[in-house]
Parts: structure tokens; C-alpha cells; sequence
């Protein structure tokens, strides 16, 4: 690349990429897709999360074993590859594999953002669901869900047979994270956490206080787990975070989402429509 990064453009299966270059932040990369964000890249500290709900997803990620102990991540949904950066540079050695259909945007971005050398993370152009039924069981320590098809999680990947082939694909004491976006009354984030109950004893999420207030519309983080998951030490470093966020789980979750029914196939449907302007720039 150039000394002056300049943004570029390609044309990809979800519509109309852009690499754009923090003028605020050098080495500092967003990712769009036909104007609505999906990643953002710091090429020099991998570990320099922007977006809300990725910085969330790492307190899981950093509580997900002792430090530095290298883990076996499959993340379902690829964009810029922020979080396979994160944990790489984090954890070393650890084997990661990323799953996303679309096969252009994983090659911008590996033009413009590309690996580390030795960075252990393997690429595939493959649907989610498809990817997991081909992976062997126990084989992950972790997986992450942030799979949107445009604006919306597809509907194959709501129901409770997906979150069983999560379920299957991770090893005992693993954890599943899941990247929704919802708001008040929370028809869709309850349904999630209803179906992937069926797959994991222990459940909790991360929001922003205001989209748990029914504010507005916003990223939800959830996370499942065979076995308890440090709920207290993630709250407090959510709550410490320069973009402060809550965690609610056993009755304060059930308040949130009771009365929600797991998602059968049949039943399925893509996550709601966010309003005008929600996550889009100009």
C-alpha cells in the first residue's frame, strides 16, 4: 500500500465493499458493506477493538481460559477478521477457522488487510451451518456467531438445530458466543437465548445499558456454556469498559426475554429489520 492510504471499493456477493482508512487512527481500517459497518482493523494493534460489541466479545474470549493459553477458535461470519486477529495476537498458537459464503470479500480483504504471517488462521468461503455439520465434534474451544447476511442474521441460523451443531462442535468446558441485534421487547434476542438454552445449561448477555432500557436498537452479545461461565468477573469488565455495557443473566435475563419459545426450523425467520440510519454511515 501506499504511504497515504486511500480507500477502495470492490463489488462482493453482499453488495458494495469499502476499505476506508482512519484518518484519526493510523493503521486504523473500517470495513462497509453497501454503507452499513462490519469490522474495523487495526493493522498495528490487532488488540485495538472499536466497535462496542467486538471489544465485548473479547472480555469473553479473554475469560474463556487462563492468559496467554493458545485455544481452538472456529468464528462463524468473517468480515475484516478483527477478532481472529485479536486472538492471535492475545492467545499464540492458538488454530483458528473462519467461515463466511462470501468468497470476494474474504479475498479484499486479504489484498488489503492481509495475515500475519504464521497467524494459525485458516479462511473457507462456506456457509456457517454447512461448515459446522463438516467440522468434527469437540473440536473447538470456542465459537463465535456474527453472521449477517446484509442487515439480517439469516434464518438457517436461528433455530435450535443450529445450536445444536454449535453445541456438537465444541468441547466440553467450551463457550459459545452469538452477535444478535435486537431491541425492546426483545422478540428475537428472547428467542435466541430460548433456542440456544436447548443446547447450553448456562446463558448470559451483554448489552449496552441503553438498548436493555429499550432506547434503542443495538448490538446484543450472548453467551452459552456447558459448564458456568465467570459471569461476575465479565460484568465487572464490561462495566469498566470506556464503552460501558451490562450483563444479565438468571432472573435478570428471564425478566428480559421470558416467555420466548425455542425456534424450530419451520419457524424460522431473519432477525428484525434495525430502523433507518441504525448502523449505516454516509
Amino acid at each position: 500500500m501506499d504511504d497515504e492510504p486511500i480507500p477502495v471499493t470492490r463489488a462482493v456477493q453482499g453488495g458494495t465493499a469499502k476499505l476506508l482508512p482512519d484518518i484519526d487512527h493510523e493503521g486504523g481500517w473500517l470495513l462497509t458493506v453497501d454503507g452499513a459497518p462490519q469490522s474495523y482493523v487495526d493493522l498495528r494493534d490487532p488488540t485495538y477493538l472499536e466497535f462496542e460489541y467486538a471489544r465485548r466479545i473479547a472480555h469473553v474470549l479473554d475469560l474463556a481460559a487462563p492468559p496467554e493459553q493458545a485455544l481452538d477458535v472456529v468464528h462463524l461470519g468473517g468480515g475484516a477478521l478483527t477478532l481472529p486477529r485479536y486472538v492471535s495476537a492475545t492467545r499464540p498458537g492458538s488454530r483458528q477457522r473462519v467461515a463466511d459464503t462470501d468468497e470476494a470479500l474474504l479475498a479484499f480483504v486479504e489484498e488489503y488487510l492481509p495475515l500475519e504471517p504464521g497467524a494459525g488462521i485458516s479462511v473457507a468461503a462456506q456457509d456457517a451451518r454447512a461448515f459446522l455439520d463438516a467440522s468434527p465434534a469437540a473440536s473447538a474451544d470456542v465459537v463465535i456467531a456474527d453472521v449477517y447476511g446484509g442487515a439480517h442474521v439469516p434464518a438457517h441460523l436461528t433455530t435450535v438445530t443450529y445450536a445444536q451443531a454449535v453445541r456438537r462442535v465444541l468441547r466440553e468446558d467450551g463457550v459459545c458466543v452469538v452477535n444478535v441485534a435486537d431491541a425492546a421487547p426483545f422478540r428475537f434476542a428472547g428467542s435466541q437465548v430460548a433456542t440456544f438454552r436447548t443446547a447450553f445449561e448456562h446463558m448470559c448477555l451483554v448489552a449496552e445499558p441503553s438498548v436493555l432500557r429499550g432506547r434503542r436498537f443495538g448490538n446484543i452479545v450472548l453467551v452459552g456454556s456447558h459448564e458456568p461461565f465467570p459471569v461476575d468477573a465479565l460484568a465487572r469488565r464490561t462495566a469498566s469498559d470506556i464503552f460501558p455495557a451490562r450483563v444479565e443473566h438468571g432472573a435478570g435475563l428471564a425478566r428480559l426475554t421470558g416467555g420466548a419459545a425455542p425456534v424450530q426450523d419451520g419457524d424460522a425467520a431473519p432477525s428484525p429489520e434495525p430502523p433507518d440510519g441504525a448502523f449505516t454511515i454516509g
